[in-house]
C-alpha cells in the first residue's frame, strides 16, 4: 500500500514539473523592462556613482522612461519621464502603496514607525488625518499663518541687523531655524530655538545629516548577504546620529508635558498625538511613533522648503534681473510700507513662478521616496514582478527636454504663460511632481508650497543680495534625500524696506 502511494505521489510531481517546463517553454512570458546588464552580484550599484539621480537620467536617455535596474539582488524600476511617473503614481497607485524598509527607517526612524516609511494601513491612515487636521490641511495652515509671520519678522530684523553690521547672511542656518521655530510652535506650543547660538548650529548639521545619510546608496539594503558587515559604515552613523535625535524628541516630549498646567488647556499637535496613545489596537500610537513623527516634521519640514528657497536664491544671484523684476512686482503691488502678506500672493504671478522654477529645476527630493509592489503588474507591455522598488527620477522630469524648452536655464517666464501659469506642483501635473503623488505624494505638500511662497517672497521684497567681493557662486550639489546646496549661500543684504518695517 506504501509502496503504490509513493509511487503515485512521484508520478504527480514528476508531472507536475514537466508540465511547469513545458509551459515556461512554450508559453508566452511578459518581457521585463529593459535596463542596464551590470555586473555579477552587485548589478548596477557601481554605475550610480556619488549622484544616482543623474546616472539614473542618463541611463533612461539609453533605456526608455521605464527601466528596470537590477541593483545588487532586486529589482529597481525607475520611471524617468511625466507619462510614466503618472502611470505608477496614479493608475497603479494601489500597487505601490508601500516603501521597503530598508536601513534608513529602521536605524533612523523608529523601525519604520513614522509617517513617510510606516506601510500602508490604519495606522498611518490616522498619523496623516492628524497631521492634516492640526498642521498640514488647508484650514490648519490658515490657522498657523500669524506664527508664519510672527517668525518671518525674526528672521528679517536678524538679517537687517547683520546686514548694518557688513557680515554676510549664512541663508541655510537662518532659514533652517526660522522653520524649526514655526514648526515648534504649532507641534509643542513653544519655539525650539530662542537664539541663533550653537545648539541652533548643532540641530542644522543633525538634520543635513540626516537627510544626507538616508539617501546614500547603502549597499547592504540590496546584498542583504553583507548587511552585517557595513561596508560603507553607514548603519554605525545613522545609529549615532539617531541617538542624538532621540535624546532631542525624549527631552522635548517630557518638557511637552510637564508644560501641560502653563498652556492654559490649549491644545496642540503633538496633544492630539499624545490623545490615541489608547486607541484601538491597530491604531494605538506608540512612544516610537509619536517621537518618529515629531522626526518626520522636525527634519523633512526644514529641510526641504530651506532646499527649494536656497537654490532660488542662488539662481537669481546668477541672475540679477531676475531678482529686479519679481522687486519690481512687489514695489508695485506691495509697496516700501508694509511686509508682505500670504494674501499678497495671489497677486504675484512672477514670484509664483519663480517658486515653480526652482521647484522643477532643483527639486528637494530628486529621486521620490522608494516605494514597493505588493503584486505584480504590467506597466507598458513590460511586466513588473512583486517586491520591485520604485524610484521616480523626479530631477530628470524637471530636465527633461521633451517637456521644458531650454530645460538647464533658470526661466520663470516658462509659468507666466496660459499653460505654464496652470501647472501646480502639488501632485496633479506629472511634469511638476517636486512633492510626489499618489497616496504616498508628501503630507506637507501645501505647506511646502506656502512656506517657498511667503519666506522667499519676504526675502526678495525686504532685500537686495550680493555675494561678497571676490566670492563666487558655487552651483554643486550633494546629493541625498533632499538635494544640498554643497556651498551655502553667505551673501551680503542691504535693506530696500522703510526702517519701520522691520
Amino acid at each position: 500500500m506504501a509502496t503504490i502511494f509513493l509511487r503515485e505521489l512521484f508520478l504527480c510531481v514528476a508531472l507536475f514539473c514537466i508540465l511547469r517546463y513545458i509551459a515556461c517553454r512554450l508559453l508566452p512570458r511578459p518581457a521585463l523592462p529593459p535596463g542596464p546588464r551590470g555586473f555579477p552580484l552587485v548589478g548596477a550599484l557601481p554605475l550610480l556613482g556619488s549622484a544616482p539621480h543623474v546616472a539614473l537620467a542618463r541611463m533612461a536617455k539609453r533605456y526608455g522612461p521605464i527601466m528596470l535596474v537590477k541593483m545588487g539582488q532586486f529589482g529597481v524600476v525607475v520611471a524617468s519621464t511625466p507619462d510614466a511617473a503618472r502611470v505608477f503614481l496614479k493608475t497603479l497607485d494601489p500597487y505601490f502603496s508601500n516603501r521597503p524598509v530598508d536601513a534608513a527607517p529602521i536605524r533612523l526612524a523608529y523601525g519604520g514607525q513614522d509617517l513617510v516609511f510606516a506601510d500602508y494601513g490604519p495606522k498611518w491612515k490616522l498619523l496623516r488625518k492628524l497631521c492634516s487636521l492640526e498642521m498640514l490641511g488647508t484650514r490648519a495652515l490658515e490657522s498657523w499663518s500669524a506664527v508664519r509671520r510672527d517668525e518671518v519678522g525674526h528672521m528679517l530684523r536678524s538679517m537687517e541687523a547683520t546686514g548694518r553690521e557688513r557680515e554676510p547672511v549664512v541663508l541655510g542656518a537662518m532659514l533652517i531655524y526660522t522653520i524649526a521655530n514655526m514648526i515648534g510652535r504649532v507641534i509643542l506650543s513653544r519655539r525650539v530655538f530662542e537664539t541663533k547660538g550653537s545648539e541652533a548650529n548643532e540641530f542644522k548639521d543633525m538634520v543635513v545629516e540626516l537627510m544626507t545619510l538616508a539617501g546614500q546608496v547603502n549597499i547592504g539594503d540590496f546584498i542583504p548577504a553583507v548587511a552585517w558587515m557595513d561596508l560603507q559604515g553607514l548603519e554605525a552613523r545613522m545609529k549615532k546620529l539617531h541617538k542624538k535625535f532621540d535624546l532631542v524628541l525624549s527631552r522635548l516630549v517630557a518638557e511637552h508635558e510637564a508644560s501641560k498646567g502653563e498652556r492654559g488647556g490649549r491644545l496642540d499637535l503633538l496633544d492630539a498625538i499624545m490623545a490615541n496613545r489608547d486607541g484601538p489596537e491597530e491604531e494605538k500610537l506608540t512612544e516610537d511613533n509619536v517621537k518618529a513623527l515629531l522626526l518626520n516634521l522636525f527634519t523633512a519640514g526644514t529641510d526641504t522648503s530651506t532646499g527649494t528657497i536656497e537654490w532660488a536664491m542662488a539662481e537669481m544671484l546668477l541672475n540679477p534681473s531676475i531678482l529686479k523684476r519679481a522687486q519690481v512686482e512687489m514695489d508695485q503691488v506691495i509697496g516700501p510700507n508694509r511686509r508682505l502678506e500670504e494674501s499678497d500672493i495671489p497677486n504675484l504671478p512672477y514670484l509664483q513662478a519663480i517658486c515653480k522654477e526652482s521647484f522643477r529645476k532643483h527639486p528637494s527630493t530628486p529621486l521620490n521616496l522608494p516605494r514597493i509592489s505588493t503584486q505584480a503588474c504590467q506597466v507598458n507591455g513590460y511586466y513588473i514582478p512583486k517586491n520591485t522598488k520604485l524610484l521616480v527620477n523626479i530631477w530628470a522630469i524637471g530636465r527633461d527636454p521633451d517637456v521644458w524648452e531650454n530645460p538647464l536655464e533658470f526661466n520663470p517666464d516658462r509659468f507666466m504663460t496660459a499653460k505654464g501659469s496652470k501647472i501646480d506642483p502639488r501632485g496633479n501635473d506629472f511634469e511638476l511632481i517636486p512633492f510626489g503623488a499618489g497616496r504616498r505624494i508628501c503630507a506637507g505638500a501645501r505647506m511646502g508650497v506656502v512656506l517657498v511662497h511667503y519666506i522667499l517672497g519676504s526675502l526678495i521684497q525686504s532685500f537686495d543680495w550680493n555675494l561678497p567681493d571676490g566670492v563666487k557662486l558655487d552651483m554643486g550639489e550633494t546629493f541625498g534625500i533632499a538635494l544640498q546646496k554643497t556651498v551655502p549661500i553667505a551673501a551680503m543684504v542691504n535693506p530696500r524696506l522703510a526702517p519701520n518695517v522691520y
